[in-house]
């Protein structure tokens, strides 16, 4: 976590420090000349009370005993303030208090030649503790599992957990022989909810002996409904029992037990477009998974839909239907004010199936001006992938938009293009979000929906996310981001219905050349799964590629994506349209393969200059397959609950489930940090979701900070199969 990342540039100082010279360290050492070099085994820091061992190793001579000892600005006075060293053995005991400063100096001299001397460097720190969800609400009765990081890592992973107000919080159970926590116990800890509401703090305190002592804390809101009530918009796209493609977006209310008491729906079945205006239903969550539950969406005299559904800390589901394929998203409704109050501009990206069942991409700007009850579209932009057809619509991309947009009688938005020659209609949907004049993590999203018979236009579905007003120039992509992308398994000359091709790609852009039309560098590494056949460009020889701002500023972007540098011969990459909506974010669009390739890039997380690291992951997540993928895949939905063991050990995924069937998972996970990584790492599954040891790649996006505290917890990542000969698809996972 944070203490871990001022860390790192000591330990790059400790490393130049702890190769002394022969005579008293004036300066480099001769060829043959006696030197000691010291190490604690890249240990980032100590905790109070912790031994550890120095060793030190003796080159040039043949005498090699040492004499141990400490020094350091804080180190004079009584009681060891900067702790024990045994002079003979190098064991390091930290004090019970951390000095201040916190580094230590570790000293071995030679015996033979006391000028000789080799030094190293230990930060003495408190131990803090993180509970994970910070937040988070559990419905009546419901079960939700919590875990406890201690940082710094080679921390005890031991606690003893704790919930208040005592008498009417529920209960926790630490696990086998600890059902009642009354023990120091493990990071993770399983709490029922009590059969009423109200507010609940669930505390880890670690069992380091410190003062003050280590205390992470949990908010926890008791609930009627893991699904609060309000108002919320969703979208779904994937294929019915039949094979064919289906569409869905929509608004509806719930109450506080659950139930859904009004709502409107778009459906477009196999092409046919219809809307329905009476909507019930409802949320139930698993018995023995709060996370986990099954949402069902019935229109009056329509189609009745069921999905197994899986909840963020936040409320926000995410969801696969129980009875066929395809994935959504359910969200809290934005602000009514917040579309439509001033002029704003929309990147889009939409994905779906022309008459013949090729898959079709779109992407593109839509420039919005509100007049009346609705508004105008000018100097929009559009970009078509049709089965390797891009001038769909007009004689070259991108196309020229223009349109109008109005509210109708059923509280739907409703908006009609004009490209070229064609006529385009869509309903869209106010998600989540709101406006910002700077990027965010949650700008104001909307879903929308082509209402077109296929015959006419090809049948696609998306979001459209508010734009950034800012200069969109090489320098407005000047940092890391995370790009996902999903299509068909491309063969030499095309692609094949129904198999998956998805890629995940952290890509470096240089903001160089602020002019339009100037070429920027892309540098990073991917992984790729073509229906099996994987590939993987890592940090030890990256892509270096190009980016470039074209269209006068609007945010329409070229980047090359997605080739082998490494092959013998390298393959060469494609180039993707960008149309953004923010700094480094958008939509991405292959305008030149009939594998259509469509996706976003997203922003990595700079908080406080984050390196990554392993102990910033354990919590529980709400994982589900990313909507666009291929038919030919099976969605899934997890409860991934990470947790660390400590000690240096790999952290196991100890517990989650998968699926409306309730499979267990377990396995391990690792993260590297970004000196050596980028914030990448992996999960494998030992236990029986399929296919069996799944091995994923993922992707670290955001993490939020601690209140109170300099620490962070990653907050979404996304996650890719990369088992040899078994198709993916992109899980999005978020706590």
């Amino acid at each position: 976590m944070m203490i871990k990342k001022f860390l790192f540039a000591a330990a790059l100082l400790s490393l130049a420090l702890a190769t002394s010279c022969a005579k008293g360290g004036s300066g480099p050492c001769a060829e043959n000349c006696p030197a000691i070099t010291v190490s604690d085994g890249n240990l980032n820091a100590a905790y109070p009370g912790q031994t550890v061992q120095f060793t030190a190793t003796v080159t040039g001579t043949t005498s090699t005993t040492v004499t141990w000892s400490l020094s350091g600005s804080a180190c004079s006075g009584s009681s060891n303030p900067c702790g024990t060293i045994d002079s003979t053995t190098g064991l390091y005991t930290a004090p019970a208090t951390p000095p201040s400063p916190s580094e230590v100096t570790i000293t071995a001299t030679l015996q033979s030649d006391t000028s000789v001397t080799g030094t190293g460097q230990i930060n003495v720190i408190l131990v803090t503790v993180v509970v994970t969800p910070l937040t988070v609400s559990v419905g009546e009765n419901l079960v939700e599992q919590l875990t406890a990081a201690a940082i710094p890592d080679d921390a005890p992973q031991t606690f003893t957990w704790s919930c208040t107000p005592t008498g009417s919080c529920g209960t926790l159970n630490c696990g086998s022989g600890n059902p009642t926590c009354s023990n120091p116990a493990s990071g993770l800890v399983t709490y029922t909810a009590p059969a009423s509401t109200g507010p609940v703090v669930i505390s880890a305190t670690s069992t380091v002996t410190q003062s003050p002592a280590a205390v992470g804390q949990a908010k926890v809101s008791v609930v009627p409904s893991r699904l609060p009530s309000g108002s919320y918009t969703f979208q779904f796209s994937g294929y019915d029992a039949s094979g064919h493609a289906v569409a869905t977006a929509g608004t509806l209310t719930v109450g506080t037990n659950g139930s859904i008491s009004s709502g409107v729906e778009d459906v477009v079945d196999n092409g046919t477009y219809n809307q329905y205006t009476t909507i019930s239903g409802g949320y139930s969550a698993n018995s023995v998974n709060n996370n986990l539950g099954t949402l069902t969406i019935t229109a009056q005299s329509g189609p009745s839909y069921t999905y197994t559904a899986v909840a963020t800390s936040d409320g926000t589901m995410r969801m696969i239907e129980s009875d066929s394929t395809g994935s959504g998203v359910l969200v809290k409704s934005a602000s009514s004010t917040a579309f439509n109050a001033g002029a704003q501009t929309f990147a889009f990206g939409l994905t779906g199936l022309d008459s013949s069942g090729n898959r079709v991409g779109y992407a593109g700007l839509l420039p919005m001006t509100p007049s009346g009850n609705g508004g105008t579209i000018a100097s929009g932009l559009l970009d078509v992938n049709d089965n390797t057809s891009a001038d769909l619509f007009c004689g070259s991309p991108p196309c020229a938009v223009t349109g109008t947009y109005t509210l109708n009688a059923n509280g739907v938005w409703q908006m009609q293009l004009t490209a070229g020659a064609h006529t385009l209609n869509f309903d869209f949907f106010v998600a989540g979000g709101a406006t910002q004049t700077k990027t965010g993590a949650s700008p104001l999203t909307l879903y929308a929906v082509s209402t077109d018979p296929i015959a006419a236009n090809p049948v696609v579905s998306g979001s459209m996310v508010y734009q950034v007003p800012m200069t969109y120039n090489n320098a407005a992509f000047n940092g890391t981001s995370i790009s996902n992308l999903a299509g068909l398994m491309t063969t030499a000359s095309a692609a094949v219905a129904g198999t998956s091709n998805v890629a995940l790609i952290i890509g470096t852009t240089d903001g160089t050349s602020s002019g339009t039309g100037g070429t920027g560098g892309f540098t990073g590494t991917s992984d790729q799964n073509d229906n099996g056949t994987t590939v993987s460009i890592t940090s030890t020889a990256p892509f270096s590629y190009n980016y470039v701002a074209t269209n006068s500023n609007t945010g329409r972007y070229t980047f090359q994506m997605l080739g082998n540098p490494n092959a013998s011969p390298a393959v060469s990459p494609l180039t993707f349209i960008l149309y953004a909506s923010g700094a480094n974010r958008g939509f991405l669009l292959d305008e030149s393969t009939a594998a259509v390739m469509t996706g976003t890039m997203n922003p990595q997380s700079t908080l406080n200059n984050l390196l990554f690291a392993v102990d910033e992951l354990p919590g529980a997540y709400a994982a589900a397959t990313v909507p666009g993928g291929a038919s030919s895949v099976a969605p899934l939905v997890q409860n991934f609950v990470l947790s660390e063991t400590g000690s240096g050990s790999s952290p196991d995924v100890v517990a989650g489930a998968q699926n409306p069937n309730n499979i267990s998972l377990a396995g391990t996970y690792t993260l590297s940090d970004n000196s050596t990584g980028g914030g990448t790492g992996t999960i494998t599954l030992s236990s029986s979701p399929p296919p069996a040891g799944a091995n994923y790649v993922i992707y670290v996006i955001d993490a939020s900070g601690v209140a109170g505290t300099s620490e962070v917890v990653i907050t979404d990542f996304m996650m890719m199969g990369l088992t040899s000969g078994a198709p993916s698809s992109i899980v999005f996972a978020q706590q």
